[in-house]
């Protein structure tokens, strides 16, 4: 496993050793001891293993819990995506600031968001299948969704149209409007 630091310290990408042949190949997607050791630097718990498909030009998010705030660990098994971490850290150097990255089936790469961070990703082939480990269990009373374009985050998404939302991402809230985390950094 290969650990590669992003422009935000905390969220990492992750590319596995991969090993192949004619025949097809074999990777470990996930060590437990490796991650806490090359990854977070403190003991990582996974609750909650979740498998989405979307079409090409999908938008989800950027999604973020309030409480049972959820640090995940993303990959593509199909498809493309363009992946987008921000920081909603209060009082985070990069507070504000995003991250994002391009993961497919074909690079076979991880990225890791912690807690702390609004998540989301755009689907840039024709469809993708996205799979992601969560610190904690999903509750949708204390979800909340920043608008994908909101103008004070400026996240430079690759759209080739405008994308298809659903109506909890139509109606998501401004980043200065949102209720940031103040856990722990």
């Amino acid at each position: 496993m290969k650990v590669i630091n992003t422009k935000i310290p905390d969220v990492k990408i992750i590319e596995p050793t991969v090993f192949g042949d004619e025949r097809g190949f074999f990777m470990e997607t996930w060590n437990q001891s490796k991650f806490e050791e090359l990854v977070t630097g403190k003991p990582t718990l996974f609750v909650q293993d979740n498998h989405s498909k979307s079409k090409k030009g999908i938008l989800r998010g950027l999604h973020y819990q309030t409480e049972n705030t959820q640090g995940k660990l993303v990959r593509v098994v199909s498809g493309e995506v363009f992946d987008v971490a921000v920081d909603i850290r209060k009082g985070s150097a990069t507070f504000g600031e995003w991250v994002g990255e391009y993961l497919s089936a074909e690079n076979k790469r991880q990225l890791w968001v912690p807690e702390g961070f609004a998540h989301g990703f755009y689907v840039t082939s024709d469809e993708a299948e996205f799979v992601y480990k969560c610190t904690h269990y999903y509750n949708p009373k204390f979800e909340h969704s920043i608008k994908w374009n909101d103008e004070s985050v400026n996240i430079g998404w690759p759209l080739s149209a405008t994308p298809i939302l659903s109506n909890k991402d139509m109606n998501a809230i401004d980043f200065n409007d949102a209720e940031y985390f103040n856990g722990s950094i």
